[in-house]
């Protein structure tokens, strides 16, 4: 039975003249309304290097999806840049612009009965954002990743962003020049496309190529390739075709692939901010993934891949050496080969012939750097609802320690407390509270905080942890998303300065060092501390958003959410 367009809702009978009135008077002719109509999500940013190029690709799906018998209608989404919402009011509102996307992709998507989508976008919450609203809609729909930036040279090295930051104490301390500072700063980044190492951006484009959402080889190819050009126009012509075959969101991301990217995810370093944007995307459709499930799968996951930040291969590195396709090939026996592609084929026929072209950049499983993934999660009387590290970045001496806490109620305050000589001292486990989804609210990356501690040469013998969340170019001891939060009465929260506090990366532990009866004391006395912001957008947010164990997602009392169903791991 032939499936029925949505559009046809829009095109179709007499008491459809206005509608088909008003596409003509958009430019449409009349002999191409009995198209499938094609959304194209353009999230085009001109202040957003992982975004001025998107109109070049937007243009060449739109040609794809004319070539295969469709109709593209392309329209907008905010997008917003990370990098440039550090260490400033800005980054309150990062996390919560994936709410904003996916809900103006919806918004769109019913309103004009799309019967299909391609997506384009790169960067930290964009990419989650348009995942989330194709689950949630569950029409035909493919991502477009807009690629990496090639990577930048300095000093005969290559390099990526987080480096200019870390740069930053460096030129305080008197241990680079001026000169070379503003060299770097000029040299460290080369073009479009989202950052050039194993953040969050990359992190995301890669495992939605592992669930599906995009077609292979699109997750590590970059901005500047002919590859990524390709891939745009073959995946206008390719949506066309999942609309004809009525092939969803739901037959492609299922339980089995969203264990498949969390290994992946767990394989290649990624990034911390999966364990917020994995669950937000698999609740669309009743999934529930929870911190235990990356716990899980990390401790059976080698690690294959150190991209910059934890090591020293780039994100073109891993292209070069064969992208996705060759991660899945080398992982395949951990994995879900029968789950299926973008073109509907499973994993394994699609993998059959891939040839790892880099061994030393994508290691085979007999030659991984470690038995274990990237990510622990750490559980105790400072979270006992979990939190997370990036373990296959913290230093041996740094995975157990103990050490007394110094107390900071914003990011600004740790900042200004490590760039004071001698204020803080090798051992000491800096505190940074009222960060997370909530208290911030929109629980900033601690990316200042960290940049410091490593320029100032504290990142190794000073650890982290805060209820805010990491970048993704993070590394060091920093433990984030501490779960309950300060603003919610987490035990972060009563905190004084000088408790001990104890971090035990192999035993999954993180506790605080005070007695249940001085504890019980300090709760009595507890008064919560307002959200920094409180009107607008992020007032509405913070009364609606959940804790970061659940992915940071927004929930309305007496509203219909998805029934949740625990993955079939």
């Amino acid at each position: 039975m032939e499936r029925i367009l949505r559009s046809r809702e829009v095109v179709e009978g007499p008491e459809r003249g206005g509608q088909r009135a008003l596409l003509k008077a958009a430019g449409v002719h009349k002999n191409r309304l009995s198209r499938p109509f094609i959304g194209v999500v353009n999230s085009y940013n001109g202040m957003h290097a992982g975004h001025v190029h998107l109109n070049g690709l937007s243009k060449l799906v739109m040609e794809g999806i004319e070539e295969a018998g469709g109709l593209p209608f392309e329209f907008g989404v905010i997008a917003l840049c990370d990098g440039i919402a550090q260490g400033h009011d800005g980054m309150y509102y990062v996390l919560p612009s994936r709410e904003a996307i996916a809900d103006s992709v919806e918004i769109t998507a019913e309103a004009q009965r799309l019967d299909g989508l391609v997506m384009l976008g790169s960067c930290d919450k964009i990419v989650p954002g348009m995942l989330m609203a194709m689950y949630r809609l569950n029409i035909p729909s493919l991502l477009v990743t807009g690629g990496a930036m090639m990577p930048g040279k300095y000093d005969g090295e290559s390099r990526a962003i987080y480096e200019i930051r870390e740069a930053a104490g460096k030129l305080q301390r008197g241990e680079m020049t001026q000169q070379a500072f503003d060299e770097m700063e000029d040299n460290v980044t080369r073009g479009p496309g989202s950052c050039s190492m194993m953040g969050t951006a990359n992190t995301m484009s890669i495992l939605a190529e592992v669930m599906g959402a995009s077609l292979p080889g699109c997750g590590t190819s970059h901005a500047i390739e002919q590859n990524k050009a390709f891939i745009a126009k073959q995946s206008g012509k390719r949506i066309v075709e999942m609309v004809r075959e009525d092939l969803k969101p739901s037959d492609l991301m299922t339980e089995r692939a969203f264990e498949n990217a969390i290994r992946v995810c767990m394989a290649i370093g990624g990034s911390t901010n999966t364990l917020l944007h994995l669950p937000a995307i698999a609740i669309e459709q009743g999934i529930s993934v929870t911190p235990d499930d990356f716990e899980r799968i990390s401790r059976t996951t080698p690690l294959l891949i150190k991209a910059k930040p934890s090591g020293k291969h780039t994100l073109w590195d891993v292209e070069q050496a064969g992208g996705v396709p060759t991660i899945l090939k080398e992982l395949s026996p951990l994995l879900h080969m029968e789950e299926k592609t973008a073109y509907g084929i499973t994993i394994a026929d699609s993998v059959a012939n891939t040839i790892n072209l880099d061994s030393n950049v994508i290691r085979p499983l007999t030659n991984a750097y470690s038995d274990q993934g990237s990510l622990a999660i750490l559980k105790g009387s400072l979270s006992p609802d979990g939190c997370v590290v990036k373990q296959g970045a913290v230093v041996g001496k740094m995975r157990k320690h103990t050490g007394p806490a110094r107390v900071f109620e914003s990011q600004e305050e740790a900042v200004d407390a490590i760039m004071k000589k001698n204020n803080i001292k090798e051992g000491d486990v800096i505190i940074i509270r009222y960060e997370g989804p909530k208290g911030g609210p929109g629980m900033r990356e601690m990316l200042a905080a960290t940049a410091v501690l490593m320029g100032t040469g504290l990142g190794e013998s000073v650890a982290l942890v805060t209820d805010g969340r990491f970048s993704g170019s993070t590394r060091g001891p920093c433990i984030g998303h501490v779960s309950p939060e300060a603003a919610a009465g987490g035990p972060i929260a009563f905190v004084q300065e000088g408790d001990l506090i104890s971090i035990d990366i192999e035993n999954r532990s993180v506790d605080l060092l005070v007695d249940e009866t001085t504890l019980q004391k300090r709760k009595e006395n507890w008064v919560p501390k307002p959200p920094k912001i409180q009107h607008g957008v992020l007032a509405r947010y913070a009364s609606m958003v959940s804790s970061a164990d659940k992915g940071a997602i927004l929930t309305v009392p007496g509203t219909h959410m998805p029934s949740v169903r625990k993955g079939q791991f």
